[in-house]
């Protein structure tokens, strides 16, 4: 959009050979004030203004093979019509800023001849750093640099004495001071007291009588000036203005009546001002144009925004304008605000831990008060009142210019504060605005510890915040000691509780693990019970399926066997010669020893009767006539 090129390669490109500073990138290819279009190759000239739509249109007609505004240059060390560059410096040397203009083909030592007038250095006693470059001299032309158009350096005098610690620190101190400033509006003869800080400058100064008196800065007709504040920049502090009070004199300064044609000349000058300085159209008078009034349009209209819409539905939405709108009239150093409604500004405030609990501080904003702008400007927005607030404070804000809007607080203020208080701010006049609340949550309810008004002092404010802090202090630590002991009470309870609960768990636990090892034992008993039944059941049959123990005398030949036991004991029985072995395995297992749990064995030889087939006889197995075994467990 400020280059006119539309590709992308192209753009890369440049961005590539700028190491990707985009300024720097614009910087080479867009007209500067002197029509002249830089690139990589070299310089050329275009006719033509450099801004506006024409200066786009310029450019694409003086290269018709290109789509931007930029093309590459035959490498050529001719220059056509060509202008100066003017390249802006900022200078810093210990405390002080300098800024210095001058055309690219000035050289580095005509930088050091301006900052010897202006800070009474000699040349050849600085040190000048800060160049992007290599090393320069006094002789290095500033073009040969190809510097930016805005550039920062410093300045080193290593052969200079540093300044005396007694005159800094007594410039300090001025800086530090609070002047008091009596100014008498002579047209109609009322004084106002103004409160500024010794850093604040001439020109701020004026700047809060315009807002006071309506009188434009550059129609301000001053006396009480000290002669030695030739500067509007001048701090306070180095002007001559006597410490702590000086008076001074404003009025409006006469302008001479002019022709039509020079009123709509300058009126043009009125916009260019406006657009680039921001005096907003403070000069409109000196083109016949009434304070009150331009072009049909109230001045203050011009000048200001509403802080807050009027009957916003939403009082988040209202407290964005609000903030966007005090930022834009005052700067960005000011309390944080919080957004959203008041009773979320309680709940934040109020009803965290005691430990995390602030104040919550209300401002009330009247644009119609002449004590608004400075008290906004000198006090709400010193850093330290507003490093105070952001610390201890919920900062809340409201408009009370519009009707609806005040109707609309004092509503919620009955509601939260009581009638008291509501009336208390129903009855303050325009001119006591604006107005800034404190309060402090309790138990019941909400108390407002202060309603500060407008016409006080940085000091002041500080002190009163600074006092309802103690009382907000005294009150957190007996409500952080009430919480510690509630606290402390319910982690007894908790504690107790949980090893309540940690004693039912175990006795459950040891409970269950007795019924679970009584269930175990029942089922081992049982099982136990079943196998000896079966055993038992198993040993009554074989006892019953034994054949007849034949007899002493009988005819038939006759085994006599004498079993001995693992416990020592022995049995004895006949059996018949023909009989098979398993009929001797049987009777040892009716005994209560099966086979499948005990092995039978010979003395002599040692054998294991129970490997041998047991479909054989007890003769063909040689246990006949008689035979000694004894019985012993498996593994």
């Amino acid at each position: 959009a400020c280059t006119g090129i539309e590709n992308i390669d192209e753009a890369i490109t440049l961005l590539e050979q700028n190491n990707w500073d985009l300024v720097a990138a614009i910087n080479g290819v867009i007209p500067q004030e002197n029509g002249i279009l830089q690139s990589e190759y070299g310089v050329e000239t275009l006719h033509g203004p450099a801004y506006g739509p024409s200066s786009h249109s310029t450019a694409a007609s003086s290269t018709p093979s290109s789509s931007s505004a930029f093309r590459h240059v035959v490498p050529s060390r001719q220059i056509v019509e060509r202008q100066p560059r003017m390249l802006d410096f900022r200078v810093e040397y210990r405390d002080r800023n300098v800024d210095v203009v001058l055309e690219d083909s000035s050289t580095v030592g005509d930088i050091k001849h301006i900052l010897e007038n202006e800070l009474q250095i000699p040349a050849s006693k600085m040190l000048l750093k800060g160049w992007k470059t290599g090393d320069v001299d006094d002789s290095t032309v500033l073009k040969s640099l190809h510097l930016p158009k805005n550039n920062s350096l410093y300045v080193l005098t290593p052969d200079l004495p540093p300044p005396s610690s007694s005159q800094s620190g007594a410039l300090q101190e001025s800086l530090n001071q609070n002047f008091m400033l009596i100014v008498t509006h002579r047209e109609v003869q009322r004084e106002y007291n103004l409160n500024f800080s010794g850093s604040s400058t001439i020109q701020e100064v004026k700047r809060n009588v315009y807002d006071l008196t309506s009188i434009p800065v550059r129609h301000q007709l001053w006396e009480g000036w000290p002669p030695s504040a030739t500067d509007d920049s001048m701090t306070l502090a180095v002007s001559g203005l006597t410490f702590p009070c000086h008076r001074l004199t404003v009025g409006r300064r006469s302008s001479p009546v002019q022709t039509r044609e020079q009123s709509e000349e300058q009126c043009t000058d009125v916009h260019m001002v406006s657009d680039s300085d921001g005096d907003d159209f403070e000069d409109a008078t000196e083109f016949g144009v009434d304070d009150g009034e331009m072009f049909g349009v109230a001045s203050s209209a011009l000048r200001k925004s509403p802080m807050m819409p009027e009957n916003a539905e939403n009082e988040g939405d209202a407290l964005l304008q609000f903030t966007a709108e005090f930022s834009s009239r005052y700067g960005d150093c000011h309390p944080v605000y919080f957004i959203g409604s008041l009773e979320a500004a309680f709940q934040e405030a109020f009803y965290g831990k005691a430990r995390d609990r602030k104040l919550l501080a209300i401002y009330l904003h009247h644009d119609e008060s002449v004590l608004t702008n400075v008290f906004c400007s000198q006090m709400l927005c010193a850093e330290s009142i507003v490093s105070y607030l952001s610390q201890n404070f919920i900062t809340w804000a409201w408009d009370m210019t519009k009707e609806a809007n005040r109707a609309r607080f004092l509503t919620m203020c009955t509601r939260h504060f009581g009638s008291v208080v509501a009336q208390t701010i129903r009855t303050q006049k325009t001119d006591q605005f604006p107005l800034f609340l404190i309060i402090m949550g309790k138990r019941s309810s909400n108390e407002v510890l202060n309603v500060i008004q407008g016409n006080t002092t940085v000091d002041e404010l500080m002190m009163r915040l600074m006092a309802a802090m103690e009382i907000f202090s005294a009150q957190q630590q007996e409500d952080i000691k009430d919480e510690d002991e509630r606290e402390a009470r319910e982690n007894v309870k908790r504690e107790q509780d949980e090893a309540y609960r940690i004693s039912l768990e175990a006795d459950r636990a040891k409970r269950e693990a007795q019924e679970r090892e009584m269930a175990e034992q029942f089922r081992l008993e049982q099982i136990r019970k079943e196998q000896e039944e079966e055993r038992e059941a198993i040993r009554l049959s074989l006892e019953q399926s034994l054949p007849p123990e034949p007899k002493e005398e009988s005819t038939e030949s006759v085994s006599k066997l004498r079993i001995r036991t693992p416990s020592g004991e022995f049995f004895e029985r006949r059996f018949l010669a023909s009989s098979k072995l398993q009929v001797v395995f049987d009777f040892v297992a009716s005994k209560g020893y099966p086979w499948e749990e005990y092995k039978l064995l010979g003395t002599f030889p040692r054998r294991d009767v129970t490997q041998l087939d047991p479909n054989k006889s007890l003769l063909e197995v040689k246990l006949y006539p008689q035979e000694t075994l004894f019985l012993e467990a498996k593994e």
